[in-house]
């Protein structure tokens, strides 16, 4: 399609800026003209009386010696300047002395320089002497021709017009030839290429964009034809799919019938094949099931039978009379193995939770006991420079109904948490009463945790990053287990946490109220803490003395004590204690842990003195001061160590293979009194009781040649061993073993490794007539 050239948009352009562009040149051109005119009318003024001014001395001089000839020269001398067309010079009477004139230059073009500067312009200047400037000595008189400025005005005002006319006609000459190459041929020529294209050719190449244009608004415009023309192409390739698919609709109607038989044949088949396969994966996820059930089993067998014989031979060690030191060291031994089987516990609750195997117990219990408890069990695990403190509220009901194993299980593996990733500062353990239940809290001031990993963070074997786990190990099954167990009790746990500023896990639980707060005997006095303000011991000691009707205060340092005389004094370590014997008799208690106790026979030189693990229980707390305050002494408790006095007339077998359990449980026996007799697996203990007569029989499930459950099978067959009690001890602690156990004919299930009261609990539930047996401290 061919634009006429009038019709082209740059052409129009043009044209409109070539009229623009000359009115205004015009206008410009008619004001620089005014402006020349204005200087050219100043400038006709400015000479002629500058002419006169040079003038002025030698024609006063001639008028003062009244001078014919030389006024007459200098008349003269002025008629020949172009502009002056009359001179004349008059002495003070008015009497000429010299006159001249001409005539004024002729041109057609006169009377417009007359017309604007005017024909004629008479000047006069009066003449004087300097010697006596008051004395009038005539007149210098002089009529000037304006035109021979205007015509010089008139030639400039021409040329200025022309050249105004000229720039824009050659301004306009360069727009349109700009607005050629710029618009008109671009868009020429995009208007060329799309009217030879058809739509309906089927794919055609995208529209080039002119050199140079693919920024601007040709651009744009080349871009949006380009979309457009997909657009239909693409639309156009879709009706001719559609027509392609219904011609082939059409064509296939006919064989639709025969088809869909042939179809539905395969149809049935294909889904007798899923019904084979669905049936082949849930045998397959039934044995996998089953080989998991087996690995836990076997795994927790493994490593709870040398555990067994771990933690029993700790235990028979901590009965041997010991120094500070070596009891020290095995109790940490033996929390350490008490650990690792929490953290059994822990990986095989949570595979009884994640499988819904689990029961929750209902039963009233301290819950504030069982916190200080549990933060008593873990103080072993503090840093030196970490402060654990445990803050019942006094308004805490004194026993709630709930599952005590579950809740120990939460406040442990929070606490545990805490005190791992916190080096210094404080961990604080809280418990009060809420709307609906009880609210626990931990708070610490350790590591704290990234914003980014919380929503994870109780996914099982999740940690804040690689590199926690790198410093400070651990499985990342105890927050898992928490939520787990949280949900499970209808409760909520939430964290809230700073990188570097420690981290708060609040749980809140529906734990019904059993008993109200039990209050302790009243004591009179006061308590004087010397410590740091705000600590975790100064916030627990504020919150419970008082509520013993006693007066409470903290200071810092031995100068602020002096001149106190309180009943008591609590401290926090050792070297105030000392300083603070030496200036005072009042009873002190030193509340630090184990490590920074003084040896008996260095404390009994302290005088008054007593000395309370941290973190300090209640009762414990209570106790100390009701000592203090009454004047008592009360020495450190022993641990007690059971010794038979007299033996047992019962006598237990004990069927077990590993010999290290052997020597563990027969030395436990032995120490509750009771008569033991050993077999090494089923085979030897049917023998023996073929021989012997029993009156219990404790009997491993995993053994060789003969394991538990056939040997018990056999004795349950016989009529004479129908009522001989049978309790199983097993390392395997998966939920179904006690009703394996039940099935096969034992009365009771005890899972290693166990303690000595555990295994006392049990066999005194079957032997209901013990003989007595007497234990010293």
């Amino acid at each position: 399609m061919e634009i006429p050239r009038q019709q082209r948009l740059s052409f129009k352009q043009a044209g409109v800026t070539v009229l623009v562009a000359f009115l205004l040149g015009v206008l410009l051109s008619v004001i620089q003209v005014g402006i020349d005119y204005a200087s050219e009318d100043a400038a006709i003024n400015h000479e002629i009386d500058t002419l006169l001014k040079i003038t002025h001395t030698p024609a006063a001089r001639i008028a003062y010696n009244i001078d014919d000839e030389l006024a007459q020269e200098l008349v003269l001398g002025l008629i020949r300047s172009p502009a002056v067309l009359k001179a004349e010079m008059l002495d003070h009477n008015g009497i000429p002395l010299a006159s001249t004139a001409r005539e004024p230059i002729s041109s057609q073009y006169r009377f417009i320089s007359d017309s604007l500067f005017g024909a004629r312009r008479v000047f006069s200047e009066a003449l004087r002497v300097d010697h006596a400037p008051d004395e009038h000595l005539g007149t210098l008189s002089v009529e000037v021709d304006t035109y021979a400025f205007g015509s010089h005005f008139l030639k400039r005002a021409l040329l200025t017009l022309a050249n105004g006319f000229v720039r824009t006609l050659f301004l306009s000459l360069i727009l349109l030839v700009l607005f050629y190459f710029m618009l008109t041929k671009p868009l020429v020529t995009l208007t060329r290429e799309l009217d030879s294209r058809n739509p309906r050719s089927g794919s055609t190449p995208p529209l080039p964009c002119p050199t140079g244009h693919e920024r601007d608004e040709i651009g744009v415009l080349v871009d949006a034809i380009n979309r457009q023309q997909r657009s239909i192409a693409d639309e156009m390739a879709q009706r001719r799919a559609a027509e392609d698919r219904i011609t082939q609709h059409l064509a296939e109607l006919e064989s639709i019938v025969s088809a869909r038989t042939k179809e539905l044949e395969q149809a049935n088949w294909r889904l007798s094949e899923s019904n084979r396969n669905l049936e082949a994966a849930r045998r397959t996820a039934e044995d996998m099931a089953q080989q998991r059930a087996a690995f836990l089993a076997h795994m927790s067998h493994e490593i709870r039978t040398p555990l067994n014989g771990l933690l029993g031979m700790i235990a028979l060690s901590l009965d041997a009379p010991l120094d500070a030191q070596q009891r020290q060291q095995l109790e940490i031994a033996n929390e350490s193995g008490k650990t690792l089987v929490n953290l059994l516990n822990d990986f095989l609750d949570l595979s009884k939770f994640e499988a819904r195997q689990y029961e929750l117990e209902h039963i009233p219990f301290d819950l504030g006991a069982l916190i200080e408890e549990t933060a008593s069990l873990l103080s072993q695990n503090t840093a030196a420079g970490v402060e654990l403190t445990c803050h019942i509220s006094p308004q805490l009901p004194a026993k709630v109904l709930g599952d005590p194993t579950r809740i120990r299980q939460i406040v442990s593996n929070l606490l545990f948490n805490a005190l791992k990733f916190t080096r210094a500062g404080r961990v604080d353990v809280y418990a009060k009463p809420q709307a609906g239940g009880v609210y626990l809290s931990v708070y610490d001031t350790g590591i704290g945790i990234e914003q980014s990993v919380l929503p994870d963070l109780f996914q099982p074997f999740r940690q804040a990053s690689t590199g926690t786990t790198r410093q400070f190990g651990g499985t990342g099954l105890g927050l898992a287990l928490t939520r787990t167990l949280c949900d499970a009790m209808n409760g909520e746990l939430t964290v809230s946490s700073e990188l570097g500023e420690g981290s708060q896990f609040s749980v809140w639980l529906p734990l019904e109220a059993h008993e109200p707060p039990r209050a302790m005997a009243g004591l009179d006095g006061q308590a004087v803490l010397i410590g740091q303000l705000g600590s975790g011991l100064d916030e627990m000691l504020s919150a419970w003395i008082p509520n013993w009707n006693m007066t409470y205060v903290c200071g810092s340092g031995l100068e602020w004590a002096q001149g106190l005389r309180p009943d008591v004094f609590i401290v926090n370590d050792i070297k105030t204690a000392r300083a603070l014997r030496q200036s005072t008799s009042t009873p002190i208690i030193l509340i630090a842990t184990y490590g920074l106790f003084l040896r008996p026979e260095h404390a009994s030189e302290m005088g008054h003195f007593q000395q309370l693990p941290r973190p300090v229980t209640r009762a414990a707390l209570h106790e100390g001061i009701g000592h203090a305050l009454s004047g008592t002494f009360a020495p450190p408790k022993r641990m007690a160590h059971a010794t038979a006095v007299t033996a047992h007339s019962k006598c237990i077998l004990l069927v077990e293979d590993n010999t290290v359990n052997q020597l563990v449980a027969k030395a436990m026996l032995t120490r509750l009194g009771y008569q033991v007799a050993l077999a090494g697996n089923g085979r030897e203990a049917i023998a023996y009781l073929e021989k012997h007569d029993v009156d219990l029989i404790l009997m491993d499930c995993n053994m060789p040649v003969m394991d538990g459950y056939e040997a018990t099978r056999h004795i349950r067959a016989q009529e004479r061993w129908q009522a001989l009690p049978i309790i199983a001890l097993t390392a395997n602690a998966m939920p179904n073993e006690r009703q394996s156990c039940e099935d096969v004919g034992m009365n009771d299930y005890l899972a290693k490794p166990f303690n000595r009261d555990d295994l006392r609990e049990r066999i005194e539930t079957w032997l209901p007539e013990p003989d007595t047996v007497s234990e010293i401290s």
